[in-house]
């Protein structure tokens, strides 16, 4: 499969596809990974213990049950574990410390060896709380800001793996953005309630950062959920335990999907709730709706708005379409919503549903690129 089909990539690191396997403490190593994930465009390790007291912990963990991965040479394992993926995924180790110096040595290691690290604000076993581990990290946002430049500036390709609804989502997608990270990992989890879609959403209209989005997906139809929230990838964990071909169905299914619609994660229309990149499918804001309050919150007048669209269509296909409610494609909505005017432009000018949605993307970004407040302020 090539790379190109999805272009991901971040820093030195490449997906092959948006596809994630995730750590499972105790569970996820390289075995794990090359068995059950050997097609996944990331497999995440771990999460690897780093210091005394971190160990302890989760010694006490297997004591009463629970796997964890123990070593009195957690870098030696974690490089050792990174090398022992053979199948080609890009790598990720998820790790916890109580202190910041064995994440600075952990993620030398790990540029080095081209993966990425993952610092664990998630945990939230009642021992590693106790310890400031895990899900603790929230509720210490300015330490975690100062963890995530401090290990930055090793130009690590670094992820926060987060916990939804712990504190102020919004707040914490910003401070994670702002210092420096690269990537944001998200449980959207609710207790007894299954997934929060809406913290995919917010967290995606709070920042631009690299999205993965987790918790409950078990099928395509669960991934395409959180990916038209906003997900650039989905990671799967306790769904593999259930059912071992559950990476490879995901891999099979979006690569259809990207093969057939060009836009893998195309955001729901914003009249439906979409995040900010729904903007690309709105009509011409000339009567009250749902638009109006999500442009200006980039700072557009109605004025601006149409004028960055109608800019952007110049020279491109989405110029055409002098038949449709308004003139021109480029306010036409997602093709995945039926509309013969539409598809006979489409089919006039000979542009395919996957080069028209390609299109919308780039149009997407264009509008974000150009909004007066950036998104991780327009809240």
């Amino acid at each position: 499969m090539s790379d190109c089909l999805f272009d991901l990539h971040i820093g030195y690191v490449r997906f092959k596809n948006p596809i994630a396997l995730a750590p499972m403490a105790g569970i996820v190593d390289s075995a794990f990974a090359n068995q059950y994930a050997s097609n996944a465009g990331l497999v995440i390790l771990g999460a690897f213990n780093l210091d005394k007291a971190s160990i302890a912990v989760a010694s006490a963990l297997v004591a009463r049950g629970r796997k964890e991965f123990i070593s009195d040479e957690p870098i030696e394992l974690i490089k050792k574990e990174i090398r022992a993926v053979t199948s080609g995924s890009a790598v990720a180790v998820n790790v916890r410390s109580t202190t910041l110096e064995p994440l600075i040595e952990a993620a030398k290691v790990v540029k080095e060896e081209g993966a990425i690290l993952e610092l664990n604000a998630h945990c939230r076993q009642p021992e590693m709380l106790e310890i400031g581990l895990g899900e603790a990290l929230l509720h210490d946002l300015p330490r975690l800001s100062a963890w995530i430049r401090a290990i930055k500036e090793t130009e690590v390709v670094l992820s926060v793996k987060v916990r939804a609804n712990v504190v102020d989502d919004i707040e914490l997608a910003r401070l994670i953005d702002k210092a420096g990270a690269d990537i944001i990992h998200v449980d959207a989890g609710m207790e007894g309630f299954g997934v929060d879609l809406d913290a995919i959403l917010n967290y995606r209209d709070a920042t631009r950062l690299f999205l993965i989005g987790n918790n409950s997906v078990k099928d395509f139809e669960a991934a395409k959920e959180m990916f038209t929230r906003g997900a650039d990838m989905v990671s799967a964990a306790r769904g593999v335990l259930e059912n071992s071909g559950l990476i490879h169905e995901l891999v099979d299914n979006v690569t259809s999907y990207q093969q057939s619609i060009g836009w893998y994660n195309a955001p729901k229309h914003v009249c439906s709730e979409g995040d900010f990149r729904g903007l690309a499918f709105c009509c011409l804001p000339v009567k009250p709706c749902p638009v109006h309050q999500k442009f200006r919150k980039l700072g557009y007048t109605a004025e601006e708005f149409a004028r960055t669209k109608f800019d952007f269509a110049k020279g491109t296909m989405l110029e055409y379409g002098e038949d449709t409610c308004f003139g021109s494609l480029v306010w036409c909505c997602k093709i995945t919503k039926p509309c013969w005017i539409r598809d006979g432009v489409l089919n006039t000018i000979e542009l395919s549903d996957a080069e028209y949605m390609k299109l919308k993307k780039q149009l997407a970004n264009y509008i974000l690129d150009h909004a007066r407040i950036p998104v991780n302020e327009s809240h």
